[in-house]
């Protein structure tokens, strides 16, 4: 008989695991408390059609190939890519803008006529150290599915040009601080620490190789990103796996130290494996029971990372015509981190504004908008209403000062809070990317796929390595590679081999995870 695996939430992760668990001849259950796939890839409904409130873009995009690879078949034969020429324009308040590029050359090309010469030959350098970094460590951190401080040691041991790009015990802000003469520069590559749910002045300088896979390439998905959520889901689906939405986990159930179920409202489900999709915070907090609670140490979930105020709707720009990636930068940089940090909305912010139709072209008609100012994480449910109108207030009026209008102002509807994030992901607090990227120990204190308890193995954004749809998706090969090792080595019966060898797949959280998909 086929092992029985159970995957608690649909999101990026749980569906990459499905696809090659139920590739490799396992029988999977997938279960989550929404109607539908995607976990933080969610979407909401416009008049425009479904708009992305979650990730926008695909960076990484060799994850995705492999997968489907693994999985018998091809990325392109599900989704359609279209790559951006434009990573993203970034604008000041005092006007000037500024284009990075797929293509370096024309990034230092466009920072030299922003900043003059001297700022083109600091970003050529900094470019080239942010490489060095990726390079040096994608393998023995990122990939790798236990990565430890020894292994680090090792790879800089190998090549002690890596510590001065490292710059250990300095943040990325002072890092960039001594790279780059222009604040503006400074201000911008410092916002990749947010990527992953930290603050520039905070995390570590390490951070900067984010650049460094962004630069790699960026693909919208067309029709949005809960596109590759559906195709993710289909390739599971003709593997064998089945998927329960609307099925909530109440739950999870130990005998001699070993997993043995998962029960819901109305059901007890047992299962030789369960993977769970959720942020590990859930676990470690008790909310699925007291058997797997001590499975997660409070310094793998705990600081929190950011949360967001999202705005998700549909209308027509009136004035500037954006890119589909857009930066509307705070006056004073970093300001947002200070009213961060006292649990308020910030006064200054820096926006991101995606304007998801625009991938190779310009609509016509209204068009789906989605933007995003960090805030802290909070573990209430309720927005404040007074807050959510200010938060109205203070992002229409400085997108209108910085030259962009919309035809209608979406109404406090459109507005997702860290409140709402908690409630759908919960005991998140709201957090976003699980476990804070702050300190240069913060990778090594993140969970790993296999756990304390045998047959409960974990996947996902809190999970290592870490944050965004790539790093999730790896997260679930660590997990289904680690499930297909140890039920092997408990059976005497021959396994299915995955097509490509035995990759595995990975994790990210439900749609609108509860209890069942708790992040």
């Amino acid at each position: 008989m086929a092992d029985r695996i159970t995957i608690v939430g649909a999101g990026v992760g749980g569906l990459a695991a499905a696809m090659r668990l139920s590739a490799a001849g396992c029988d999977v259950n997938v279960v989550d408390r929404h109607a539908g796939p995607g976990g933080k890839m969610r979407t909401v409904d416009s008049v425009a059609g479904p708009v992305d409130a979650g990730p926008t873009v695909m960076t990484m995009r060799p994850v995705f190939e492999e997968l489907f690879h693994d999985c018998g078949t091809d990325l392109s034969a599900h989704v359609t890519l279209e790559p951006l020429d434009i990573l993203a324009r970034h604008h000041w308040p005092d006007g000037a803008t500024l284009d990075l590029f797929a293509d370096p050359r024309r990034s230092e090309d466009a920072i030299e006529t922003f900043a003059g010469p001297q700022a083109a030959t600091e970003f050529a350098r900094f470019n080239k150290r942010a490489a060095a970094l990726y390079q040096a460590f994608e393998a023995p951190m990122m990939r790798a599915p236990a990565p430890t401080l020894a292994g680090m040691t090792a790879t800089i041991a190998r090549n002690p040009g890596l510590l001065p790009a490292m710059a250990p015990g300095r943040s990325l802000a002072a890092s960039l601080a001594r790279q780059f003469t222009d604040p503006r520069l400074q201000q911008l590559f410092g916002r990749y620490a947010t990527y992953v749910g930290g603050h520039p002045t905070a995390s570590p300088a390490l951070l900067s190789l984010i650049w460094r896979a962004e630069s790699k390439g960026v693909w919208a998905v067309k029709g949005g990103m809960h596109q590759l959520a559906r195709a993710m889901q289909s390739v599971a689906e003709d593997h064998g796996a089945t998927f329960h939405f609307d099925t909530e986990i109440t739950a999870l159930e130990t005998k001699a130290g070993k997993i043995a179920a998962l029960r819901t409202a109305t059901n007890r489900i047992q299962a030789d494996a369960i993977v769970f999709n959720g942020d590990p915070r859930a676990l470690q907090t008790g909310l699925l029971g007291d058997a797997t609670a001590r499975t997660i140490r409070k310094n793998a979930v705990a600081p929190r990372s950011l949360s967001a105020f999202v705005w998700s709707f549909a209308a027509t720009p009136t004035t500037r015509q954006p890119q589909h990636h857009n930066v509307f930068f705070a006056k004073a940089p970093n300001s947002e981190f200070a009213d961060i940090a006292q649990d308020r909305l910030p006064t200054d912010p820096t926006l991101y504004v995606c304007a998801q139709d625009r991938g190779t072209g310009t609509p016509a008609g209204p068009e789906r908008f989605e933007i995003i100012l960090n805030g802290p994480p909070r573990a209430g449910t309720r927005p404040d209403p007074q807050e959510t109108i200010q938060c109205q207030k203070t992002t229409f009026e400085t997108l209108a000062r910085m030259g962009l209008t919309f035809d209608q102002t979406p109404p406090t509807t459109a507005l997702a809070t860290p409140e709402t994030f908690n409630d759908l992901f919960p005991a998140t607090n709201g957090s976003l990317y699980g476990r804070s990227p702050h300190g240069l120990m913060a990778p090594f204190h993140r969970p790993k796929a296999r756990t304390a308890i045998k047959g409960l193995y974990l996947c996902g954004g809190g999970v290592h390595p870490g944050a965004g749809i790539p790093m999730a998706t790896l997260s679930g090969k660590h997990a289904a590679a680690a499930i297909l090792q140890d039920l092997a080595s408990t059976s005497t019966s021959r396994r299915t081999a995955m097509a490509g060898g035995m990759s595995t797949a990975s994790r990210t959280m439900a749609n609108t995870p509860s209890r069942s998909s708790p992040s």
